[in-house]
């Protein structure tokens, strides 16, 4: 893309996003909630591709400066200078140029919300729950790294540690953008806790991540929902047992059914319960968009099938492998304490790849 096809559509980002700015301003876009909340994602979303335009620009004019003192100053003084900078600032146009290409790409409207993350313990028995639990701390101290906060909704633990099922909201700044790529089937290599004679076995746990869905995204008619209550169960005391503060919500129409447990209050169960069925109905659709996207793209880097097996974790060689993008590390038990950003810029690095290809005409 040459840079005056660069500068043309990134001056039309910075009409648009000016005029958003004025539209923020006005009275009666203040007064209309749902608007007033999708311009100012629209604002945050075109800033940083505004700023990259002012960057890129001052680039080329600088370099414009630098190559008009070389042709025209008689000063040889000066043209030595220009010569230096010119050496210095044309390096910097191609990867400026790439980043502004990835800027100019759609985002995902799904990147920026809160996530629904849901850890399954699959084949391997006991092992596979205690898996989970693995996986789950992993995240929760990925999570806490990243100042997100983490509540768990559900879940049954396992017999012999870990968990069978959680599911836990995570709440922050681009939350799903970054998690989605943990979509997938996790695969573990390792001798288990219950294994007598040392023999390494293979288990499994999946997980599942969705975007969360806001209520201006989606309206649920209270005569499609059927609210059931009962005890809660596990640990939490006094209450638990006794109170019907649980709750279980059942939509007619689909047929999806939500529960909530983990609050004393049925109130807040309640509210909670309903946070995860918008969602649930929300990603009904969604994946079809994901299924979409997975047939055009190779790699399936954060895309539809959450049966695929993603990624391994070999504890015996401190090796992690991720399928899809085929990146090995020997750091395992660095990633097992959260440690994960890495990995996720790898996968995103992968992603962005395949989109720019989808994006170029051939």
């Amino acid at each position: 893309m040459s840079s005056n096809l660069i500068l043309d559509k990134l001056e039309g980002v910075n009409q648009r996003f000016i005029e958003v700015g004025e539209l923020l301003a006005r009275p009666d876009v203040v007064s209309d909630m749902k608007r007033y909340i999708q311009l100012s994602k629209e604002y945050k979303e075109l800033k940083p591709v505004v700023e990259a335009f002012k960057e890129y620009k001052d680039l080329l004019s600088n370099i414009a400066t630098a190559k008009d003192i070389i042709a025209n100053e008689k000063d040889q003084e000066l043209r030595e200078m220009a010569k230096a900078e010119l050496d210095e600032l044309l390096p910097r146009v191609e990867p400026m140029e790439e980043k502004i290409k990835l800027l100019l790409l759609p985002a995902d409207p799904q990147d920026s919300k809160n996530a629904i993350l849901e850890i399954r313990a699959g084949t391997g028995g006991d092992e596979a729950s205690i898996f989970a639990g693995d996986l789950f701390r992993m995240y929760s101290k990925f999570c806490e790294q990243k100042g997100w906060k983490v509540e768990i909704t559900a879940m049954t633990e396992g017999t012999v540690g870990g968990f069978k099922e959680i599911i836990a909201e995570v709440k922050g700044e681009g939350v799903y953008g970054t998690l989605k790529y943990e979509s997938g089937v996790h695969r573990v290599q390792r001798v288990p806790q219950t294994e007598t004679q040392g023999r390494i076995h293979t288990s499994a746990a999946s997980v599942v991540v969705l975007p969360e869905a806001e209520e201006l995204d989606i309206e649920v008619r209270q005569e499609d929902i059927r609210i059931d209550r009962f005890c809660s169960s596990g640990p939490g005391g006094q209450s638990v047992n006794t109170t019907y503060s649980a709750v279980r919500l059942t939509h007619i129409p689909t047929g999806v059914v939500v529960s909530c447990q983990d609050q004393k209050s049925q109130l807040k169960n309640l509210e909670k319960a309903m946070n995860e069925l918008r969602t649930r109905l929300y990603n009904i659709e969604y994946q079809k968009y994901l299924n979409e996207v997975a047939s055009k793209r190779k790699t399936m880097v954060s895309t539809g099938d959450r049966s695929a097996k993603i990624r391994t974790y070999n504890y015996p060689q401190g090796r992690l492998t991720d399928h899809r993008i085929n990146y090995t590390v020997y750091n395992l038990p660095s990633i097992l304490d959260g440690n994960l950003q890495e990995l996720i810029n790898q996968l995103q690095m992968a992603e962005n790849a395949e989109r720019l290809k989808e994006s170029t005409p051939v």
